[in-house]
């Protein structure tokens, strides 16, 4: 899908899917390698989660990685798990466009709502969730367990 000079991909192969590494790793510096970051994306992909990047020409400048899920609170919903804009483009309006994207896809496959969820503590993710009309509806608890 293109919207002007840019273009939306949906991910669906471990090439590509290496050369998004750089994007990535800027949002999740844990990913060891490009390496890495394929194997988790091969697991990933086989419980439902998809890929879409944003290009201005060919360059990948933004990337949101998610799933379509369903529950007993929320019915069927679109959640992000991943959402980053190159440092080098950040505040030109691409993570919003994707956003914008991610809004119409969603509704595309049958969803009534997106879901995402980011740190308590990262002031500048909840400002712009906020800019793209999201709500904080719940907080979000956990425990690390042994292993």
């Amino acid at each position: 899908m293109r919207e002007g000079q840019f273009s939306f991909r949906l991910v669906e192969d471990g090439e590509t899917v290496l050369r998004l590494y750089p994007l990535i790793v800027q949002l999740r510096p844990l990913l060891a390698s490009p390496e890495d970051w394929l194997s988790r994306w091969r697991r990933q992909a086989g419980e439902g989660y998809r890929l879409i990047s944003l290009h201005e020409g060919h360059e990948a400048i933004s990337l949101a990685g998610f799933r379509v899920q369903e529950n007993l609170v929320h019915g069927r919903f679109l959640y992000v798990d991943d959402l980053v804009t190159d440092t080098k483009v950040r505040g030109q309006g691409h993570g919003e466009r994707l956003m914008r994207h991610l809004f119409h896809h969603a509704t595309s496959l049958g969803c009534t709502k997106l879901l995402l969820d980011t740190a308590t503590a990262n002031l500048p993710a909840q400002r712009f969730y906020h800019r793209c009309g999201l709500l904080a509806t719940a907080l979000r608890f956990s425990r690390s367990l042994e292993r």
